[in-house]
């Protein structure tokens, strides 16, 4: 019995999110590589979203809390990585969204208490920190404000002490 190509991208399709979860972009791109038809790849992707098995607001969601709790990324790597998989604007707005600028500003402090074990004593060194905050994808001013947070932090320390 000969499968069509409708079963055949969505048998590649099955088989792609088993190893892994996929944004509909990413599948498509995967499936365009195996030269599917256009047509068999909008079956495949209708027949994974009606199961439940493809879901781009649930995927943003997911590597949103992931990236910022395990990798400490900042809401501006998430927003980059997202676009970058093919996420739609308006998803990527709501995961992001989901924390606050304090949220933000606490998970940056912990990143900078991780990698400084003491605050940065000059300008260079706090130079050094910001740049770090910024490209793990914090906003300019929220890494200038948890370098702020931190010295004075450890200035308190000092003087409890």
């Amino acid at each position: 019995m000969k499968r069509t190509e409708s079963e055949r991208a969505i048998d590649l399709a099955y088989k792609a999110v088993a190893r892994r979860d996929l944004t509909v972009a990413e599948l498509r791109a995967g499936l365009e590589r195996k030269h599917v038809s256009p047509e068999a790849i909008d079956d495949a992707v209708e027949e994974l979203e009606a199961t439940g098995f493809l879901d781009d607001a649930r995927y943003a969601n997911q590597f949103a809390e992931d990236k910022r709790e395990l990798e400490q990324w900042g809401r501006e790597r998430i927003a980059r990585d997202l676009r970058r998989r093919g996420i739609a604007p308006h998803l990527i707005d709501a995961a992001v969204s989901t924390h606050s600028r304090d949220s933000e500003l606490r998970t940056a402090s912990l990143l900078l208490e991780q990698r400084y074990p003491t605050a940065p004593r000059d300008d260079r060194e706090r130079d050094r920190a910001w740049q770090m905050l910024v490209r793990r994808g914090y906003a300019p001013e929220i890494a200038y404000d948890a370098i702020r947070a931190y010295e004075r932090a450890e200035r308190e320390r000092r003087r409890a002490a």
